[in-house]
């Protein structure tokens, strides 16, 4: 699994979502997206899909499929790797 991918995702995160009290370097790798972790809600979910489709080329339909790539920062980059175009 790519570090530099996983550093990027998280910049993209942080970027895409406005994170204006968190910094890449504070999400780690494992921390869980949601709830108890980073703390993003359901509206945050909809901007990492935006953010998959338009960075990756990767189009998630699913609510299930969805809820399986964004667990974490490894789930999302592991994904990435195995299914993007661009």
């Amino acid at each position: 699994m790519s570090d530099q991918l996983k550093q990027t995702v998280k910049e993209q995160i942080v970027s895409f979502l406005n994170l204006t009290s968190v910094q890449p370097g504070d999400i780690k790798d494992d921390e869980p997206l949601f709830g108890e972790g980073l703390g993003l809600d359901s509206i945050d979910s909809l901007e990492l899909i935006v953010l998959l489709h338009r960075e990756y080329g990767i189009s998630i339909n699913d609510p299930k499929e969805g809820r399986k790539v964004l667990v974490d920062v490894n789930t999302m980059v592991d994904y990435i790797e195995k299914h993007r175009t661009k």
